[in-house]
């Protein structure tokens, strides 16, 4: 089976290119597209729909304040047992009892229910980890490291000069002047 360039139009020499010799295009995966007769399809029924922030919000302002319910009686009996602190008691109650209410309402307000749609902190970690664990492939071309030649720019007119116009400054002709004058 031939396949071609996508970008190009380039036949292949072999299945196994990884990038078209015409253009460079990176032609790995296309052969098993090409064999398949296009992208293997996925079954929506045995898919996982991915929660919404918003559902993930919820979720935390309920734990958080479910907890609460059972930390702040562990701490009222440990305050009648050992004399602990009846303040620390009241300070959890605060933080894991209003802490999930409000946890709840934020989730609400202001996350969306939109379950495709990533928040920036998730996709700042997919991409870190993306670029960290890339291990380099057989026959991959290093990435650029120099400008691009469509950003070149000539020099203006103004700072052209001319060779004419410099002046050779050598050492010899200064000491062969100094010379010349004490004769």
């Amino acid at each position: 089976m031939k396949i071609y360039c996508p970008r190009c139009g380039q036949e292949q020499i072999s299945t196994e290119t990884r990038f078209c010799s015409r253009c460079g295009f990176l032609m790995s995966g296309l052969a098993e597209v090409v064999f398949n007769g296009g992208l293997p399809q996925t079954s929506d029924e045995n898919s996982i729909k991915p929660a919404s922030p918003r559902r993930k919000g919820l979720k935390q302002g309920g734990g958080l304040f479910l907890l609460g319910v059972i930390i702040v009686p562990i701490l009222l009996f440990l305050h009648e047992l050992f004399r602990f602190p009846e303040e620390i008691a009241g300070i959890a109650a605060v933080i894991f009892f209003l802490g999930g209410i409000v946890r709840m309402i934020y989730a609400l307000i202001f996350e969306s229910s939109n379950p495709a749609e990533k928040t920036l902190e998730e996709n700042v970690v997919r991409v870190t980890q993306k670029l960290m664990n890339r291990k380099k492939t057989i026959g991959e071309l290093p990435a650029s490291q120099s400008i691009p030649a469509d950003t070149y720019a000539p020099p203006r007119q103004a700072n052209w000069r001319d060779t004419n116009d410099l002046t050779p400054t050598s050492v010899t002709d200064n000491t062969t002047k100094l010379l010349s004058k004490d004769e």
